[in-house]
């Protein structure tokens, strides 16, 4: 075969036919334009590079569409060619995405560019999505902004801070209802919620999950709510360490109950154990903290339905109805009345 033929074939099919004609789904609420997660069991897949390009976030495996054919089906190149081009015209079931919003020039710093956003505010497009949408509390909400770790982004969604330990901005996550990202330019550090010098680290896989669990547990104090964006670079490795570095450090892990989650807190319990410190699993209910409480939010408002409806049934049984008044016996009339007496 000619390179032409494997460069136009690369053209023609994207990696997500040959995952979806695998058995792959794509997992819609973790995926973004630029990163279509695809999961089979337990098995995950990244599709980057408009679906030319995929990688196993849960090992080190990568490439282009022949060798995740190869990888897939088992073959050798010449097959895994034949098997994608047997895809020529596959329909592949990803979504149209929403076009991605205009970026500052990028002369401009990631400092700058965070300035230059406005902070959420009461009735704001980002707080409705934070409190009416994911069930924040104004409370969470407030905290979060005091220590400037949220803007408003394109949209309404929501920009929150990765930082390193000076308090420097070096990158944040983007969530909203049409929209999932990261700072284009920036590095994924840490989101830190909570007291920098707090010794029990929660560690999850999203800001909206480290503000969650906080919500859940009150704010707890003596706890720094952390979050990797999803990812785990090498400024994440370097910030968890010397985090757990810390005399009497407990590093929670605190990531999804799902497959992804489980390989993360697997990495924390192998960078507690180096970093010599407690270690503790910490699984939320739900696949993640934000659908925890939600889920909690929902049954407490069930509770105060149930509470009313009761308190409506007894203070309608405590109702005393007026007895009726006797009729009066018509050869009886009192002599006010406007007959007078009867007489024989």
């Amino acid at each position: 075969m000619r390179r032409t033929e494997i460069d136009d074939l690369k053209e023609r099919v994207g990696c997500g036919a040959v995952l979806e004609s695998s058995g792959f789904a794509i997992d819609m609420k973790e995926s973004t334009r630029r990163a279509v997660k695809y999961r089979r069991d337990a098995e995950i897949i990244i599709v980057t590079h408009y679906g030319k390009g995929w990688f196993d976030p849960l090992g080190d495996a990568k490439g282009d569409i022949y060798s995740l054919a190869e990888r897939l089906y088992r073959v050798g190149f010449v097959e895994g060619f034949e098997r994608v081009a047997g895809l020529v015209g596959f329909r592949s079931a990803e979504p149209v995405w929403r076009a991605r919003p205009k970026r500052p020039p990028h002369d401009v710093s990631l400092p700058e560019r965070w300035a230059a956003r406005r902070r959420p505010w009461p009735g704001s497009s980002t707080w409705r999505y934070l409190c009416e949408q994911r069930f924040l509390p104004p409370a969470v909400v407030q905290a979060a902004l005091a220590a400037d770790l949220l803007r408003e982004g394109p949209y309404g969604s929501m920009w929150a801070a990765h930082t390193d330990e000076g308090g420097v901005v070096e990158g944040w996550e983007e969530r909203g209802p049409d929209w999932r990202g990261f700072a284009s330019g920036g590095a994924k550090t840490l989101f830190r919620f909570g007291a920098p010098t707090a010794l029990r680290l929660c560690v999850t896989e999203a800001a909206i999950d480290a503000m969650s669990l906080a919500a859940i547990e009150g704010i707890r104090e003596g706890t720094l709510y952390l979050s990797t964006g999803g990812g785990w670079s090498p400024q994440t490795d370097a910030a968890l360490q010397a985090l757990a570095s810390r005399t009497g450090a407990l590093l929670v892990a605190a990531t999804d109950a799902n497959q992804q989650g489980e390989s993360y807190a697997e990495r924390l319990a192998t960078l507690a154990e180096a970093a010599s410190c407690d270690w503790q699993r910490l699984k939320p209910s739900a696949d993640d903290w934000n659908e925890v409480l939600k889920e909690r939010r929902k049954e407490n408002e069930e509770k105060r339905r149930r509470k009313r409806r009761a308190a409506s049934a007894s203070a309608a049984s405590r109702v005393k109805l007026r007895p009726a008044k006797p009729a009066l016996d018509p050869t009886e009339r009192d002599a006010g009345g406007s007959g007078g007496v009867m007489k024989d």
